[in-house]
């Protein structure tokens, strides 16, 4: 924060325009009461993983709803999109009892190992923290599109799904041509935007001085990435309800967790490399928002349209406009058939380009009014029965007259 600062009232030009441009906001702790608690035991390794639970002991890395489960189950059943949506899945309305339990299947030092959750209103350990609450309504508040949880206790980029799916659940797929980087692992699923996730992954990672010099092995154990310094949650450390999940399946946002250095609390004569080691990364990866498409979504009077659902063929997970209408859409490089899509309108379907330079094509659709809103609204003006045919040459009766003219 004093660096964006200070270089902005400097007049550095990339700071200026990315405060200018970018709606950026910065969260010291998630969790202050497990940061102070870690922060006690000592910058030692063995110690960082304590950052992850509350006062209440609860772990926030597995305490939001797991939302990746549903989706799969209902893809199993071939529900998805009719029936169930691919995009913004609603949080359960159990979860957010006041009561509400997030209570693991079997759990072995603190980690789920069957990979399944269930929710249930008994009052066992495993409650919904109140710090989970609160950053679950801060993103139902705010639009966010990109976002990263900065850690300590390893040196790598992680990026959804942190969730496994057993093999039993997964749905059948084409195959694919092995990837060079990625073990072939069949428990792992993609998300629809795992192109996506890697470019963002290696946006940090390969402007990190020393994150892709991975020759020595992983901060404690071996590599998991392959010298990228980058990998897949699931493959690395599995787990149900993590927020990167949460926010990839509930709201628009792209979040990935950032692991700084292997040490959580270097000490102060290391500050000083350590920000150097993270400063071009930060930069570069808080730059990536402005890259994909952006645009409007209104009516032929020009008015907004809220909640209209962007779709991007090829890719199976859609977003929504904001209050105001607007949207963006991280993409990469290429060529896309978008559509923009309402309750109460005719879809509009464009084609739109992504280019390497930093900058996010404008793509503004304007959409028109649907006949089967104005159908809707007779049959509901008629008790939603069928509407009687007027027969030409037949005299109608007064009670036929006076709904013609309440329809009209």
């Amino acid at each position: 924060m004093q660096f964006l600062c200070k270089e902005y009232q400097d007049g550095n030009p990339r700071v200026r325009s990315l405060v200018t441009e970018t709606r950026i906001h910065l969260v010291p702790s998630l969790n202050p009461d497990g940061y102070e608690l870690a922060r006690e035991a000592g910058s030692e390794l063995g110690n960082w993983a304590l950052g992850h639970w509350t006062e209440e002991g609860y772990d926030l890395f597995e305490n939001f709803p797991d939302l990746a489960s549903a989706l799969w189950a209902a893809e199993e059943r071939r529900l998805v999109p009719h029936k169930f949506p691919n995009h913004h899945i609603p949080i359960p309305e159990h979860y957010l009892a006041e009561d509400a339990t997030v209570s693991p299947g079997t759990r072995h030092g603190g980690r789920a190992v069957t990979g399944r959750w269930r929710l249930t209103r008994l009052r066992l350990p495993w409650q919904v923290a109140v710090e989970t609450r609160a950053v679950m309504a801060w993103m139902d508040k705010n639009p966010f599109v990109l976002g990263a949880n900065l850690q300590g206790g390893e040196k790598l980029v992680s990026y959804p799904f942190d969730t496994s799916q057993p093999v039993s659940e997964m749905p059948a797929a084409a195959p694919r041509p092995p990837d060079d980087y990625e073990d072939d692992n069949p428990e792992l699923q993609e998300t629809p935007d795992h192109a996506i996730f890697r470019w963002l992954a290696i946006s940090y990672a390969s402007a990190h001085l020393t994150m892709t010099e991975t020759f020595r092995g992983g901060c404690h154990t071996q590599d998991m990435t392959n010298a990228m310094g980058i990998v897949q949650g699931a493959k690395w450390h599995p787990r149900a309800g993590s927020m990167n999940d949460f926010s990839y399946l509930h709201t628009n946002c792209l979040e990935l967790s950032i692991y700084l250095g292997c040490d959580k609390f270097p000490h102060e004569s290391e500050l000083q490399q350590e920000w150097e080691n993270n400063k071009e990364s930060l930069l570069t990866f808080m730059e990536q928002v402005h890259r994909g498409i952006k645009g409007l979504v209104t009516d032929q009077q020009g008015e907004p349209i809220a909640n209209a659902t962007i779709v991007v063929g090829g890719i199976n997970h859609n977003i929504k406009t904001a209050s105001g209408g607007d949207y963006w859409r991280i993409l990469n490089p290429g060529e896309y058939r978008v559509s923009a899509r309402a309750e109460g309108y005719n879809p509009s379907v464009k084609t739109c380009s992504v280019f390497y330079d930093i900058g996010a094509t404008q793509c503004n659709f304007v959409l028109s009014r649907s006949n089967w809103k104005r159908i809707r609204e007779i049959m509901a003006m008629n008790g939603n029965r069928p509407i009687r045919r007027i027969v030409p040459g037949r005299p109608m009766t007064p009670r036929e007259r006076m709904r013609l003219r309440m329809r009209l």
